[in-house]
């Protein structure tokens, strides 16, 4: 029996002409308008676009990973950040593969709907959590579109919200004089440098462990080096060392269990509570006051700009405060 043409050109394929005539025809129902008024040609030029198009799709959702994959290479990729950074990376990629139904997702199939749904569920109704878990979740995937498993980041249109900085008082002269009393006990003298590059300088906790005396400090010129990578942005800056001059040199160390020590100090001087970066806060507002040098203020905090410094750390006090602060 002879064949017909449609049968020899579907020869081989587990498909008739019924089968083929039902595809075509569902193909142009799902092109709705754009197939009415084309001809032959027409139709077979559309037909083979939208072939091609099926064929680049599939092949780019076949070239991916599931978001759990995606999130732990992503991690892989920053070996050479601070410790402190990939430990936040880890708590957070952990809180979103516990999120439900996530884990085992193409990363290229996410959306942003499930992508909000997420961090509604790991990060609560607090802005600044909610902040960092976006920017981390926005990594991911970001790492994702670098490594070609996904095309387009469904984080980027989750709106950023806003977190309101509150102003933070600094401490009273009382309350730095018994940090000060408190770190020229024999116990606690290992932390008088500490204190003074968290009081007079500014110098974040986190840099302040990190600092090595013997390297990071020129006590000729009074200067502590911030390098970048012991510093919180990456930045490194310079930072004039005031009202150092009297700490021995015996005393001139950064105990290695700084965390504890540090800890201890604010206890046995009377702190029941502690606000974050106290010392700090401390150190912008009687700076601004005393030395009316924002620009120069900017430079030793290590920040991009004056913004921060007006809404977060620069309060108002009287002159005799400030000055008797540096005094």
């Amino acid at each position: 029996m002879k064949l017909k043409t449609e049968e020899i050109l579907l020869k081989g394929l587990p498909v008739g002409t019924v089968d083929a005539a039902r595809l075509m025809l569902e193909m142009a129902e799902a092109l709705g308008e754009r197939v009415k008024g084309l001809e032959r040609r027409g139709m077979m030029q559309l037909v083979r676009r939208v072939v091609q198009l099926g064929i680049r799709q599939l092949e780019m959702e076949e070239n991916t990973v599931s978001f759990e994959e995606a999130a732990w290479a992503s991690v892989d990729a920053r070996a050479g950040r601070r410790p402190t950074t990939r430990r936040d990376l880890r708590y957070f990629m952990r809180k979103f593969l516990r999120a439900e139904g996530i884990a085992g997702r193409p990363l290229r199939a996410i959306t942003t709907k499930e992508c909000a749904a997420v961090l509604r569920e790991t990060c609560g109704s607090c802005p600044s959590t909610f902040k960092k878990g976006r920017m981390v979740l926005h990594s991911v995937f970001e790492f994702g579109i670098q490594q070609e498993w996904c095309d387009t980041n469904p984080v980027a249109r989750i709106k950023v919200p806003t977190v309101e900085e509150k102003t933070i008082m600094p401490l009273t002269l009382e309350e730095v004089n018994r940090l000060e009393q408190t770190a020229m006990k024999p116990k606690h003298r290992d932390m008088r440098l500490s204190l003074n590059l968290m009081l007079y300088c500014g110098v974040r906790p986190t840099e302040v462990s990190r600092v090595k005396p013997e390297q990071d400090i020129d006590w000729h010129k009074k200067e502590v080096l911030i390098r970048p990578q012991t510093s919180k942005t990456g930045g490194g800056r310079v930072i004039p060392m005031r009202k150092a001059a009297h700490i021995p040199v015996q005393d001139r160390v950064i105990p290695t269990n700084w965390n504890n020590r540090w800890h201890k100090l604010r206890k046995d001087a009377g702190f029941n509570q502690w606000q974050a970066d106290a010392c700090r806060h401390t150190f912008a507002s009687y700076h601004a006051m005393h030395f009316h040098n924002l620009p120069m203020l900017q430079q030793e905090m290590g920040h991009r700009n004056q913004n921060l410094l007006h809404t977060r750390y620069v309060t108002a006090f009287l002159d005799h405060n400030a000055a008797g602060f540096w005094r």
